[in-house]
């Protein structure tokens, strides 16, 4: 058999790594970032501007930099084998980020690096890369281009022009440029959580700033919350890596501020980022995913799942180029599904335990009055639970008796036998309460009308009255923000 080169068109190679992976703006960022903590970064500036339509894009960081030799090799397609053993804090891996993310975005692909006060640069521009030509700028050229902080410090600039992606052929307004740029800070403050918080073993923390302003990194598990539930973390040993999980409960929405729930629940909601969050030497890749081990449902909302995987096992989870997505091994299916299956319950309970009781603690207004007499046992509604009394108040008489019906109708219609069959054999199962605090909050501003009339229109004492009667006593930091909120009272959560 005879061989013979058969090389790709440069051309037509460099213009399909533009669709290499699945890439969105944070995931291109992100993969510079990567670069940069390679690199030893310990801050890293990313500029994002519309620029009347053309926008301009430059990351800079303060690593160790690179020579010629390393930037030329840097810029190659395909830099590195994905099968080659790499450092263990690598978060590399095809050797096409720089050039796929960057493309992703952009028609030119500048890199610019200052090495033990040397400066390099490089360029390559889609619209001239016949025979593979790539830019190179001469000491005169990096003089007059390069920044002043390059030029005075160790480091490496990224810049990203005739962004025709980004700006969607120059036709995206500035607003919805301005959108992307917020959701690209916002992915990027949640990947890189870890290295923000100082939380990544033998690294010093991480800072980056985005359009002048500091990044703060954003803890999916919410871990240092006293409601937040740590639970029992599992090592396991795959091949020639381990991987570490670490389950957690998020708290109730009555634990937390409505603004903490919110980010926390995320433009997709809280439903949807439920689930297993996989970290990469310590960055986030996948975030919010089941692995068909477990449906989306509402007594598992609370449940995340923090997955630690070392390079080394890249093959087995079938990392993808742009590093957005994996596939389970076939060898964690069991022992993660038993893990999941144990955890949906003690979620569960976070909703169950809000139920309401029978007899309150604390002078505790409760909803349901238990009645035991003669051997017989009888549920009632509580006539003098604030809400309810206020509600049998009402200076109307029809509307007044038509309440009383309704109560009464409730009461002799209490499912006895169905509730008693569910408590004895599925109490994992009954759930009652509210989980989404939009919902309660709708509650809430229902119920303060009725409540402040009977409060003779007096502030404060709605707010004492609400503290000491359920579901709001529960509930009550949620409550004393939405009364803050609207200025009702000064009360204090």
């Amino acid at each position: 058999m005879e061989f013979t080169r058969n090389e790709p068109d440069a051309v037509s190679l460099m213009t399909s790594a533009r669709s290499f992976g699945n890439y969105d703006l944070p995931g291109a960022l992100a993969d510079l970032i990567d670069n940069s903590i390679k690199a030893q970064a310990r801050n890293i500036w990313i500029t994002c501007l519309f620029n009347v339509g053309d926008p301009k894009v430059t990351v800079l960081d303060d690593g160790y930099g690179m020579t010629r030799k390393e930037l030329h090799a840097a810029m190659k397609p395909a830099s590195t084998n994905p099968l080659a053993e790499r450092s263990p804090d690598d978060l590399g891996r095809f050797g096409w980020g720089l050039k796929s993310a960057s493309f992703s975005q952009c028609k030119r692909l500048t890199v610019i690096t200052n090495k033990d006060g040397v400066l390099s640069g490089a360029e390559w521009d889609l619209d001239n890369v016949r025979d593979w030509s790539m830019g190179v700028f001469s000491a005169q050229e990096l003089a007059e281009i390069a920044t002043p902080e390059l030029r005075q410090h160790a480091g490496t600039e990224i810049r990203w022009s005739d962004c025709d992606r980004l700006s969607d052929d120059g036709a995206i307004k500035e607003e919805d440029f301005n959108d992307r740029i917020v959701h690209a800070r916002d992915k990027i403050a949640l990947i890189y959580h870890r290295y923000l918080a100082g939380d990544v073993p033998k690294r010093k923390t991480l800072k980056i700033f985005f359009n002048g302003q500091e990044i703060e990194g954003f803890d999916p598990f919410h871990a240092k919350h006293d409601a937040t539930q740590e639970l029992e973390r599992e090592v396991l040993k795959v091949g020639r890596g381990t991987i570490v999980i670490q389950p957690y409960v998020l708290p109730h929405y009555s634990k937390i501020t409505l603004s903490a729930y919110e980010r926390l629940a995320g433009i997709e909601g809280f439903l949807r980022n439920q689930g297993f969050y996989v970290y990469r030497n310590y960055r986030l890749i996948i975030s919010g995913e089941w692995f068909r081990l477990a449906k989306f449902g509402e007594l598992s909302q609370l449940i995340r799942i923090k997955v630690d995987i070392p390079n080394s096992l890249d093959e087995v989870w079938k990392i993808t180029i742009d590093k957005t997505d994996a596939q389970l091994p076939a060898i964690l299916r069991y022992r993660l599904k038993q893990i999941v299956d144990g955890l949906k319950k003690r979620s569960a309970r976070v909703y169950r335990s809000k139920g309401g009781n029978i007899d309150g603690p604390n002078a505790e207004a409760t909803v349901w009055s238990r009645h035991a007499k003669s051997g017989e046992i009888h549920y009632s509604i509580n006539r003098e639970h604030p809400l309810i009394a206020a509600l049998l108040a009402i200076d109307h008489e029809n509307t007044r008796s038509a309440a009383v019906a309704v109560l009464d109708v409730i009461e002799q219609s209490f499912p006895v036998i169905s509730f008693g069959d569910d408590a004895s054999k599925r109490m994992q199962e009954i759930h009652q309460t509210v989980t989404d605090p939009h919902e309660f909050r709708r509650q809430v501003e229902a119920a303060i009308p009725l409540m402040l009339h009977e409060a003779d229109g007096d502030f404060s004492r709605l707010a004492k009255v609400m503290k000491t009667a359920e579901p709001f006593s529960r509930n009550w930091k949620a409550v004393a923000e939405i009364l803050k909120q609207k200025g009702w009272t000064d009360a204090e959560s």
